[in-house]
């Protein structure tokens, strides 16, 4: 049984990303995900300036006039969201929790899609596949999305980028759209990946805390990893410290950036405290005019 406090908050996230697909993104994302081909619809009396390519010409020599062939987009993907729920997404420093803006995102990508008759699922994971749901068409898939998100017990509390992926190339044979939201607090993915870029159009997604970026002068600290409940002690008023931790933070960041070059992988980077209407926006517009 859910609390009323949980299920507000649901439907806080449910509405929300449902506004942000229907006020922002919907055109975007329409000319950056084209249909798999095009297919024949009717034909019609040539008109003056019509490509004579398209003139059937077994129509036309049967009704003694010309005629062009029709055809229109075919729209239906499959658009399928891999979500990171390890445990170090349940980290906030001000605003918002790393899991709470996956959920963001995830609801908004899936309002998108279901906006344009296509199908869309998900795989849950921490270091095992936590959760399939197959593809499916409908406003109230989104809303049971956004509730697995929130109020899935999870089996474990680490990160395997490399076996959530290796299911969806075993599970999701046709080619899709996927993308991976994660805070990538992982390794040895790379090989995988690059696998699946090559069977589907791949887009990454990191979340991020600005907490993370820089270890704020706070003595000696108690350090918990969420995932394997190490803990450690930190002097954090330590310049050299402080340093370190910047500059391993900000090799992770470029290691993440040379695996999507090396890859041929999309990666779009969003913040707990910022909006993420801007950075999809721009994903969304560089990516149509690709």
């Amino acid at each position: 049984m859910l609390s009323k406090e949980l299920i507000k908050t649901i439907q806080r996230f449910h509405f929300r990303t449902r506004y942000l697909a229907d006020e922002m993104f919907a055109e975007q994302y329409t000319s950056a995900f084209k249909g798999q081909g095009m297919e024949f619809a009717e034909v019609r009396e040539y008109i003056p300036g019509d490509d004579i390519r398209s003139i059937d010409w077994n129509v036309s020599a049967r009704f003694g006039r010309p005629f062009v062939k029709m055809f229109h987009e075919e729209r239906e993907l499959t658009v399928i969201l891999v979500i990171d729920l390890s445990a170090s997404n349940l980290f906030a420093s001000k605003q918002r929790f790393k899991r709470d803006l996956l959920a963001e995102v995830a609801g908004t990508l899936a309002f998108l899609a279901i906006k344009t008759n296509d199908k869309v699922g998900a795989i849950l994971f921490t270091s095992m596949v936590e959760k399939f749901i197959p593809p499916q068409k409908g406003s109230a898939y989104v809303w049971r999305l956004i509730k697995e998100i929130f109020t899935h017990e999870e089996s474990a509390k680490g990160t395997n980028i490399a076996s959530a992926l290796t299911y969806l190339n075993r599970t999701i044979k046709r080619n899709s759209i996927v993308f991976l939201l994660s805070d990538f607090m992982d390794a040895g993915y790379e090989k995988v990946l690059r696998i699946t870029s090559s069977k589907h159009d791949l887009t990454m997604i990191r979340v991020e805390d600005d907490a993370e970026k820089n270890l704020p002068d706070m003595g000696l600290a108690s350090f918990t990893d969420p995932e394997s409940g190490e803990i450690c002690q930190v002097n954090t008023s330590s310049r050299r410290v402080r340093r370190l931790w910047q500059e391993e933070r900000q090799k992770k960041e470029q290691d993440i950036k040379s695996i999507c070059s090396r890859c041929g992988v999309s990666l779009i980077e969003l913040n707990t405290n910022q909006s993420v209407i801007k950075p999809l926006m721009r994903y969304f517009m560089e990516k149509g005019r690709r």
